[in-house]
């Protein structure tokens, strides 16, 4: 994944991992049985109540299809590691909403997880690495080093250019002084300089 010069080393397990699970999780659910298409739209419209105008086993297609994009996406090295990342915060995001908003899956007046929330609440790993992935920079640490070094190297050229500049001025003046009045005349208590 590497090679492609889009991903970084350190996005590489991050998106390896996430991308295996998530593509997997999708192609199980693409001939899930009944009971797992009506107990997935059953939490899932809890929280999103627009999701009951659409029947358990097409919902639970559309959720399989989305799952393989996502994690085709990770694991292929052409896309974008900030756009991935995108990606699965959105799809994490949504997947802890339904874990705040389901009773039973958290403690009363607590954000820990029972013993039946626990599957659910370490999707917010996923949310973790979606953001992690979708913050990252775009250049290496090292070109902005680069630059800084660059621009004080110019600012250093810049202070003796204009050192140079008034060294040349104050001589073209003690010049133009001597010229005047002679190079036994001294430049102290001329009227000139008062």
């Amino acid at each position: 994944m590497s090679g492609c010069g889009k991903v970084k080393a350190w996005q590489v397990p991050l998106r390896l991992v996430t991308g295996a699970f998530i593509l997997h999780s999708g192609m199980e659910k693409w001939d899930g049985p009944d009971e797992q298409a009506q107990g997935v739209h059953g939490m899932a419209r809890q929280t999103f109540p627009f999701l009951e105008n659409i029947d358990a086993p097409r919902f639970l297609k559309l959720l399989a299809a989305g799952e393989i994009a996502l994690g085709a996406a990770l694991l292929t090295p052409m896309v974008p590691s900030r756009l991935a990342g995108a990606a699965l915060t959105g799809f994490a995001g949504s997947l802890m909403a339904v874990y705040a908003q389901t009773p039973g899956l958290r403690k009363e007046g607590s954000v820990w997880p029972t013993p039946d929330g626990i599957g659910v609440s370490k999707d917010s790993w996923l949310l973790a690495i979606g953001l992690a992935l979708t913050l990252s920079p775009h250049q290496k640490p090292h070109k902005h080093i680069k630059h800084i070094k660059q621009a004080k190297q110019v600012a250093k050229e810049a202070k003796q250019a204009r050192r140079l500049a008034k060294g040349l001025s104050q001589d073209g003046h003690s010049h133009h002084h001597s010229h005047r009045h002679g190079p036994g005349h001294a430049r102290k208590g001329c009227p000139a300089h008062h």
